[in-house]
C-alpha cells in the first residue's frame, strides 16, 4: 500500500490547521479594532444631540485586508465561521454611523442581513437617551425606521435559523421604542406648540373629574 497518500493528507491537515490559526489571529486583531470603534461610536448615547463621533476605519480596513489574503480562492465559506461574526460587527459600525449621520441607511450601503438586524437594540437605547436630553423628534424617526425594517423582513420566508431568531428580537425593540413614542405623544412633547402638563396639572385634572 502506498503510504504517500497519508503523508500528503497529513501535510494538508497541518497546513489547514496553520491557516486556521493565522485566520484566528487576524480576526482577534480585527475584533480589537472593532471594539475600539464601537466604544467611540457609543459616545452618541451620552450626548444624542451632539455631533456624530468621528470614526477612522483605516485600522479595521487594514486588518480586513490581511484577513482577506489568508482566505484561499473559492474557499470563502470553508472558514466563514471563524470570522463572520467579527466582520458583521464591522459592517454594523458602518451602518450605524451612516444611520446617525443621515437619519436612515443610505442607498449605497448594502449591509448583510445579520448586520441590518443587529443594531436595533442600539437604536432603542438611543431613543430612550434622546428623551433624557430633550430630543423628542429623533425617537419618532427611529420608530419609523425600525417599523419599516420589521415590515420588510416580514415579507421574507425565514426559516428557524440564526437570522430568524435575530428578526424575532426586533419585535422587542419595536415594542420598547413604541413605549417611548407613546409617552412622548401622550405628553405632547413632540409638538412644541402644545403645552405639556406637569404633575400638578395632572392632579388638578383628576380633582376636577372627581
Amino acid at each position: 500500500m502506498d503510504l504517500k497518500f497519508f503523508a500528503d493528507l497529513q501535510q494538508s491537515l497541518e497546513e489547514e490547521a496553520q491557516r486556521k490559526e493565522e485566520i484566528r489571529t487576524a480576526v482577534k486583531e480585527l475584533d480589537k479594532a472593532c471594539r475600539q470603534l464601537n466604544a467611540k461610536l457609543s459616545q452618541i448615547h451620552a450626548n444624542p444631540k451632539g455631533p456624530v463621533p468621528s470614526i477612522d476605519y483605516s485600522v479595521a480596513q487594514e486588518h480586513i485586508q490581511v484577513l482577506a489574503k489568508l482566505i484561499p480562492p473559492h474557499e470563502f465559506y470553508r472558514y466563514n465561521d471563524l470570522w463572520s461574526r467579527t466582520t458583521q460587527q464591522a459592517v454594523y459600525l458602518v451602518v450605524f454611523e451612516s444611520y446617525l449621520e443621515n437619519n436612515g441607511i443610505v442607498d449605497n450601503i448594502i449591509p448583510k442581513i445579520e448586520s441590518s438586524l443587529g443594531g436595533n437594540d442600539n437604536l432603542s437605547r438611543l431613543a430612550v437617551n434622546c428623551v433624557t436630553v430633550g430630543d423628542y423628534d429623533r425617537p419618532l424617526l427611529i420608530s419609523k425606521h425600525v417599523k419599516d425594517l420589521s415590515s420588510g423582513f416580514q415579507l421574507l420566508n425565514l426559516k428557524n435559523d440564526a437570522i430568524r431568531k435575530r428578526f424575532d428580537s426586533i419585535k422587542y425593540d419595536v415594542k420598547k421604542i413604541e413605549e417611548v413614542v407613546y409617552d412622548i405623544t401622550l405628553r405632547g412633547l413632540h409638538n412644541p406648540n402644545k403645552r405639556v402638563l406637569s404633575d400638578d396639572d395632572h392632579q388638578e385634572v383628576k380633582n376636577k373629574k372627581a
